[in-house]
């Protein structure tokens, strides 16, 4: 007699977890949360620094005073021009004659970054604008020679680059707003970038104002 006795049915099959797509839904929006959290709650500390030079940009960019303005002179007593060096990049410092040794630091620091420049050196020169009628040292002329010196008159140089915060009046601030930053011109001949005042030894600022002017090369069609 045949049984009819149906065999078993299979176990209905088990339900799925969902807990792996909802780990997958986490990772995929975990770093949306955290753009939105950087973006609206700076305090967080997750955005990134906006600014990455060293250098600050001078707003606005001021253009180079003619001749009239901006008397200037070579160490032979020859007039000069400074106009006549745009379609340059120029690398500019302003110091006594005498030279101490935070002027050699900044002519140490613009020439070495002036000669890592490799194949676009040839676009870049360099400018050190002297405040008085001091005689030039001998190992500073030796060591920086490929430099241009140029005597200057530092009121003329005041109006052109410190900011309107500095008396004109107060001779030791001038003196300080002049000699211890650096600067950039660029090829259009506009003063740019300036470089602070800053206590860190060479080693340490020279490599910032390298890269600086290498990114500035790197990303400019003119010069």
């Amino acid at each position: 007699m045949v049984s009819n006795t149906s065999s078993p049915s299979p176990n209905p099959q088990k339900k799925r977890s969902i807990q792996p797509l909802i780990w997958i839904f986490v990772l995929c929006i975990a770093p949306v949360v955290a753009a939105l959290l950087a973006y609206y709650v700076p305090s967080l500390g997750l955005r990134p620094d906006e600014v990455t030079n060293y250098g600050k940009l001078v707003q606005p960019q001021r253009p180079t005073p003619p001749a009239n303005e901006l008397s200037l002179t070579t160490l032979d007593g020859e007039p000069f021009d400074l106009q006549s060096l745009q379609g340059q990049w120029v690398l500019l410092t302003a110091d006594q004659g005498a030279c101490p040794e935070s002027c050699v630091e900044k002519l140490f620091i613009l020439r070495n970054s002036h000669a890592s420049q490799g194949k676009n050196v040839d676009r870049v020169v360099r400018v050190w604008l002297i405040t008085d009628d001091t005689p030039v040292p001998s190992k500073v002329m030796q060591a920086y020679g490929s430099t241009i010196m140029l005597r200057a008159q530092p009121e003329q140089l005041a109006r052109f680059l410190t900011t309107n915060t500095v008396d004109n009046a107060d001779t030791l601030n001038q003196a300080q707003a002049l000699t211890q930053p650096m600067w950039i011109i660029d090829p259009l001949g506009n003063l740019m970038l300036e470089f602070p005042p800053d206590d860190a030894p060479a080693e340490v600022r020279g490599p910032e104002v390298r890269q600086d002017l290498s990114k500035l090369l790197y990303n400019s069609r003119i010069g």
